[in-house]
Order: structure tokens, then C-alpha cells, then sequence
């Protein structure tokens, strides 16, 4: 009994052992590299393995006929294949395709500077620009601590990349803001009117930028507001120069919020104790006041307002360059009156809606006279109508209404499509007189500007992605089109490190002092090339971009002499502007100690205005480069903050119109620019738990050493004479203490230092 049943048994045995198949194999990526960890598996059993280091595996299965294999790896997408069983070996294979993550996917960095998401890291935070030695919480001056920004002092603006001033436009919240800076004053840069701490996030992109933006050859600056506060606060600032109150209240249900704040800014007292170069015979005086209202919807979209007013009014005396026994008096009253108005709402199925829409006005009031040694009035013969012409009154106002949609789809993980429109109406009115030729002119235009754009994010893998988009523009008032491509793309070449590429091609209008003069001007025009290097972890960032811009349809100037001197306009200039930048920022190395160091070359030439060749503009240093350096003690809650820039010197020209032709009278370059500045902050907690008022003590000094900078040169008709450019004083201080109840601002403090 027994051999029978011991022979069915080993038959049985022999039938399940040829029953079973070998299934062996590799698992790889799409670049051909090994996915340790892989499982591979027959759907529905329990037979399957994992792959080695090399990526091979081997597993047996009893399962037999038309089956499912299911291959997975986290960070890949899980790939199924039928197979075969039918007792023979079968040896696969397998490739899985990396899944888009937005933690691990490239981002395309070429030509932008970020701050606020997380994705990409904060490059310059709201905090960061407080701290900024030398910026004095104004966002322009810490800007130009990064690559791509010259050290401009003379007149307000960000200077980028061989463009002029006006050639980078400020947005907030999608939109343009028109006048992002106080008004100018002759020889002196103005600050920002906007504090850094109503955003959340920043991008300064010195060139290449997306689709969705236009009319800036140069640069744009996007802010983004901050959405509801954390808590309700009162906010209270006190210095010689500035006083302040604030406040944010959240709802109890913390889905909305409203504020206001107003600051007075009066320099009386400060320029007393540091004397200043120009006499001011009008102490200027600033009144600041805004308000906002925030509302979180039920889709967890944003409605967002934020208006506010500006008043400022100023009068000064320089010595006239023409005559020594000669003043000039320039007298200004600015009024100013900003308002946005956002929406971004999630929709059904992917899609998301940014609405936005604003309006702004503002009205300047000039004047200037030619004044005597004792102050008072002075005319001149019209033989020399140059000293005429410098006693004037100018009334000039502009108004911008704008809207703007946007539309966004999400096309899988990570890929998207946006379009939408813009459309801007402005309104610019002038009125000119002189005092001694009796000239009074008023003009007057406006412009319905309108523009559409679509832009596609296309991610391949996490390793390459591409952003590719177009943009149509159209102006009244100069009956122009323009339609420019744009396109970027980055590739991912190693753990935290890509390359980035950006092609673009960049219009925008004469400017409103142009067109009041003429209106058969086409858009200037610039061509963008961008390639740069990228490697960034939490706490440093390492950066290099080569760039190459080509000017087209540059505004020069045409000397006219008709009985007297003018000008008129076309499109005739061209130009171009090329460099590479450096950056490195560590906040790893030195436990508590924060630094960044930039670099800038620049080699660029135009032929525009009443230039007589290709030449470097006037603003264009060679070399430029910055150390930032913070320092925060916690243990006594203590920051200690140096900045020092440099700069080539710039060149400067004088150019005289004689009959019907320019002359170059005098060329050169000014000296170096060198400036160290300081600031430091104590931020202690003052009362008990219950009633604790946050304190921030703050006190900074600019050029610390007493540099004397020279900015250009002022020329005398003659050009036998010239007159340096020289900042009002060699050293700006300032001290002040900020005051929070509600809100731990000491903590941000600490926080954003470590």
C-alpha cells in the first residue's frame, strides 16, 4: 500500500514542479539606470520580486496562461504588462517612466530672480530687504544687490542689463502699477512707494520673462500680496523722520480680514542735524495712507483690495551750472492715488481664474526758475534763451484703467495651459509755460491698449519641461502691432542642479515725454537670449547666466533748428547689450551668518536719442558686484547687517545741439563707485503674556565710510564748465523702533536669520 501511494505522490510533485515558470528580468529608468527597489508582481496572486542594485530580478510563479504584470517604484509611474505562463523562462525588459512630481521637477530659472515659493526658494524675502544694509526697506535698493542691477544714485528706477530705467515695469498682483516711485527730483533717486512687507512673494526677472506680462524691454518686477494675516495686529513705527499706525483685523472665522495704515514722513528736523548739498526752501513732506480688505472664498480662492494715497510736496536750490551768481529753485506737489482689485478662483475639472483690475492716478506740479543770489526771480535776454528756457512750470497728469484675465488648465501632473487679455485705457495731459517767452501749451492723448496671450508649461519628465508662449499686443494711440514669441526651457543635470535656456522677443511704447510730441513712433523692440546654470539647495544657491540682448527701433532724437532749437523723433536706434552674471548664497556654512555675493559684466553700446554713435549709455557700468553679510545673535536677539557695492565708473557725455546737428563737446568717466553700508536691530519682548508689546529697535547707516560718489556730470552750455553729480549727503542714518501688538515680529525676525 504504501509504494503506490508514495509513487502518487512524487507524480503529483513532478507535475507542479513543471507547472512553475522562472520569470527574470531588469527594471530601468528612460535613461537607462537601474531602479533598485522596484517590486514586480502577477496581478491578483502572491507571486513576485524585487529588483537588486542592478535592477535585475528573478521570481517563481505556479500561475499559468494570459496574466498581468505589475511593475511599481515610488517617484515612477507603475507600469502594467501582459504575460505569458506557460512553464517556460521568460526574461523581460521593463522601463518606468519617471512620474511628474512637483517637489522633483526642474523649474525654469533663466533670466528670474524668486522669492516667496517654496518650490523654487526664496532668493530675497520680505524680511530680506528690511535687513539689507543700505536698502532702508525699500525693494528696489535690495534688488540691486543682485546680479543684473546697476548701482544707479542720480535718479530712481532699476537699471538692468544695459536698459534704462523705464525699461522695467513693477506689477502687483498681475497688474502694472504705473508710477511704482515717488516722483523725480533732479539729481536724486526717490524710493519705492510700496513696503515690502504687503508681499508674499517676488520676482525680479532681468530678462526672458513670461507671456502674460509685456511693454517692458528690459525687466518686470511681480509682487504678490499677502493673503490673510495670521492674527489681528496694531502696528506703530516712531523715528526722527517717520511716523506711523497700523492695523490688520482678522475675522473670527479667519476667512476675511481689513486694514488701514497711515505715515508721515517729514525731514525738517533730520536735515538740520545732517547737512545736505541742496538748500531746501521747502522741507518735504510725505503723507502715506492705505487700506485693504481681504476674502477667502468657499473654493479657497482670494478676493483681494488694496488702495492708497500719496501726498508729498518739496522745494530746492542748486547752484545754476551756467552762472555762478545763479540759482536754480525746483518746487514739486505730487498727488497720487493707486487701486487693485484681484480675484483668483479654483474651478471645476483643473481650471483656475485670475481676475484683476486697477486704476491709478497721478498729478505733478513743477516748477523751476532761475533765481539770484539773493532768491529771487531773474529774466534774461533772448540772446541767451538756454537760461530762458530754464525757468518753467509743469502740470502733467496720467491715468490708467486696466483689466486683465487670465485662465489657467491643469493638463496632468504638472503641464498647463494659460490664455487670457489685457486691456489698459490711459489718459496723459500736459501743460508747459515758460515765464519769459510766454509759452503755454497744453497736450493732451490717450491710448486704448490692448493685448492677448497664450502659454503652455510642458513637462515631459521631472528632469525637462519647457514654457512656451506668444504674445499680441496693439496701442491706439501710435496704431501699431506687435506679436512676441516667447519661449524657455530647463533640464535638470544632476541632484539640485539644471540648466535653463529663454528666447524672447520684447516691445514697448515711446514714452508719454515722446509721445506728447509725437505719435508716428512704432514700439522699440528687444531680442532675448539667456542661458544659465542653476544649483540650489535649502541653504545656498549657486547661480551663473550668459545673456545677449539685440535693440531694435530705438526713439533717437532729430535736432531741428527752425529760428530755435527742437527736436523730433523716430525709430531709427538700435543697440545691444550682452554679459555674464554670478551669484552665491550660503546660509549653511557659518551657523546664525547669512551671505550672498553677486558679480555682474556688462558690455553694451546703443545708438539712440541725441547719441552721435553707438556708445555706452551713461548708465551702463562695466563691473559691478556686492557682498551682503547678516549676522543674528539669538541669544540676545540681536542682528548685526553690512553691504558693500562696487561699480566701474560710468562713462558721461556732453552733447550740445547746434543748428541742425549734435556735437560732442566732452566725453569720459566718472570715478568708481564703492559704498559700505551698515544696520543692525534688537528685537526684544517687552510685558508680561497677557499684554506683550513685540519691539524692533533699528538703526542703519549708508556709505559708512564717507565715499564721495560721482554720478555724472552737469555741463554748462559752453561746456567750458561741468558741475559733479554728487548724492545730497555722503552718509544717510537712520533710527527708528517698530512696534507690534498681536503678532511676535521678533520671532520672523530670528526665524528668517537662522
Amino acid at each position: 500500500m504504501k509504494t503506490p501511494a508514495l509513487f502518487a505522490v512524487f507524480l503529483l510533485l513532478a507535475g507542479w514542479l513543471r507547472a512553475q515558470t522562472v520569470v527574470t528580468g531588469t527594471v530601468k529608468d528612460g535613461k537607462g539606470h537601474p531602479l533598485r527597489g522596484a517590486s514586480i508582481t502577477i496581478k491578483d496572486s502572491y507571486d513576485g520580486g524585487t529588483a537588486d542594485s542592478l535592477g535585475n530580478f528573478h521570481f517563481k510563479t505556479t500561475e499559468t496562461g494570459g496574466k498581468t504584470l505589475v511593475v511599481t517604484n515610488i517617484g515612477y509611474n507603475s507600469l502594467e504588462q501582459p504575460i505569458s505562463l506557460a512553464g517556460t523562462p521568460v526574461e523581460l525588459r521593463l522601463v518606468l517612466k519617471e512620474s511628474l512630481s512637483e517637489l522633483k521637477a526642474v523649474t525654469i530659472t533663466a533670466g528670474s530672480f524668486t522669492a516667496g515659493d517654496a518650490k523654487r526658494g526664496a532668493v530675497l524675502s520680505s524680511l530680506d530687504v528690511a535687513t539689507t544694509a543700505g536698502s532702508n526697506a525699500d525693494i528696489t535698493a535690495a534688488l540691486k544687490t543682485l546680479p543684473g542691477a546697476q548701482q544707479i544714485g542720480e535718479q530712481e528706477g532699476l537699471f538692468v542689463r544695459g536698459g534704462a530705467g523705464y525699461e522695467a515695469k513693477q506689477y502687483i498682483d498681475g497688474t502694472l502699477v504705473n508710477n511704482p516711485y515717488y516722483t523725480s527730483v533732479p539729481d536724486i533717486a526717490t524710493r519705492g512707494r510700496f513696503s515690502p512687507f504687503l508681499f508674499k512673494g517676488t520676482v525680479f526677472s532681468t530678462g526672458g520673462y513670461s507671456a502674460l506680462y509685456g511693454q517692458a524691454l528690459s525687466s518686470v518686477v511681480l509682487l504678490e500680496s499677502i493673503d490673510l494675516p495670521e492674527k489681528s495686529e496694531v502696528d506703530a513705527t516712531i523715528s526722527p523722520l517717520v511716523w506711523g499706525l497700523g492695523t490688520q483685523q482678522l475675522a473670527k472665522n479667519k476667512q476675511s480680514s481689513w486694514g488701514f495704515s497711515y505715515n508721515y514722513v517729514n525731514v525738517g528736523l533730520y536735515f538740520k542735524a545732517v547737512k545736505q548739498v541742496p538748500d531746501y526752501f521747502n522741507m518735504p513732506q510725505f503723507h502715506n495712507a492705505d487700506a485693504n480688505f481681504r476674502i477667502r472664498t468657499k473654493n479657497g480662492g482670494m478676493i483681494k483690495y488694496y488702495t492708497t494715497f500719496a501726498y508729498n510736496d518739496l522745494g530746492l536750490r542748486r547752484q545754476d551750472w551756467d552762472s555762478l551768481n545763479m540759482k536754480d529753485a525746483f518746487s514739486l506737489t505730487n498727488h497720487n492715488w493707486y487701486n487693485n482689485l484681484s480675484w483668483r478662483e479654483y474651478l471645476n475639472n483643473g481650471w483656475k481664474m485670475d481676475l484683476g483690475a486697477g486704476y491709478s492716478t497721478n498729478l505733478d506740479n513743477i516748477g523751476q526758475r532761475v533765481q539770484d543770489l539773493k532768491n529771487q526771480p531773474v529774466g534774461f535776454a533772448d540772446s541767451v534763451f538756454w537760461m530762458n528756457n530754464k525757468s518753467f512750470s509743469v502740470d502733467q497728469q496720467q491715468q490708467l484703467a486696466q483689466a486683465k484675465a487670465v485662465f489657467d488648465k491643469k493638463l496632468g501632473a504638472l503641464s498647463a495651459i494659460r490664455f487670457g487679455s489685457e486691456y489698459w485705457y490711459s489718459v496723459n495731459d500736459q501743460r508747459y509755460r515758460t515765464f519769459r517767452r510766454s509759452i503755454d501749451t497744453t497736450i493732451k492723448f490717450h491710448d486704448n491698449f490692448n493685448s492677448l496671450f497664450v502659454e503652455s508649461d510642458i513637462y515631459l519628465t521631472n528632469a525637462l519641461a519647457a514654457k512656451v508662449g506668444v504674445r499680441y499686443e496693439h496701442s491706439s494711440v501710435i496704431r501699431r502691432s506687435d506679436l512676441a514669441p516667447r519661449v524657455s526651457l530647463a533640464y535638470r543635470t544632476g541632484p539640485e542642479a539644471q540648466v535653463s535656456l529663454a528666447y524672447g522677443v520684447f516691445y514697448q511704447k515711446p514714452e508719454n515725454s515722446q509721445l506728447f510730441y509725437a505719435t508716428n513712433l512704432g514700439f522699440t523692440k528687444a531680442t532675448h537670449y539667456i542661458i544659465n546654470y542653476q544649483k540650489m539647495s535649502k541653504d545656498r544657491i549657486f547661480r551663473v547666466e550668459a545673456y545677449y540682448k539685440r535693440y531694435r527701433d530705438l526713439i533717437k532724437t532729430v535736432p531741428i533748428y527752425n529760428n530755435y532749437y527742437y527736436s523730433i523723433y523716430n525709430n531709427s536706434g538700435d543697440g545691444y547689450a550682452k554679459g555674464i552674471e554670478f551669484f552665491w548664497r550660503d546660509k549653511k556654512s557659518i551657523k546664525d551668518f547669512d551671505y550672498w555675493i553677486s558679480y555682474s559684466y556688462l558690455d553694451t553700446k546703443r545708438n539712440y536719442l541725441n547719441f552721435t554713435e553707438k556708445m555706452t549709455p551713461n548708465f551702463a557700468a562695466t563691473h559691478t558686484a556686492s557682498i551682503v553679510m547678516k549676522r543674528f545673535f539669538t541669544s540676545i536677539k540681536s542682528g548685526v547687517n553690512l553691504t558693500y557695492s562696487y561699480a566701474t565708473g560710468r562713462p558721461y557725455y556732453y552733447i550740445r545741439q547746434d543748428g541742425g546737428k549734435y556735437d560732442m563737446l566732452e566725453t569720459g568717466k566718472t570715478k568708481d563707485y564703492n559704498s559700505l553700508n551698515f544696520s543692525c536691530e534688537y528685537v526684544p519682548t517687552v510685558g508680561n503674556a497677557k499684554a506683550r508689546t513685540f519691539v524692533v529697535l533699528f538703526a542703519s547707516v549708508s556709505n559708512v565710510l564717507g565715499y564721495n560718489s560721482v554720478y555724472g556730470y552737469n555741463f554748462s552750455y559752453s561746456g567750458q564748465y561741468k558741475q559733479e553729480i554728487n548724492p545730497p549727503a555722503k552718509r544717510f542714518y537712520f533710527i527708528g523702533c517698530f512696534l507690534s501688538w498681536g503678532v511676535d515680529r521678533s520671532q520672523d525676525a530670528i526665524n528668517n536669520n537662522l
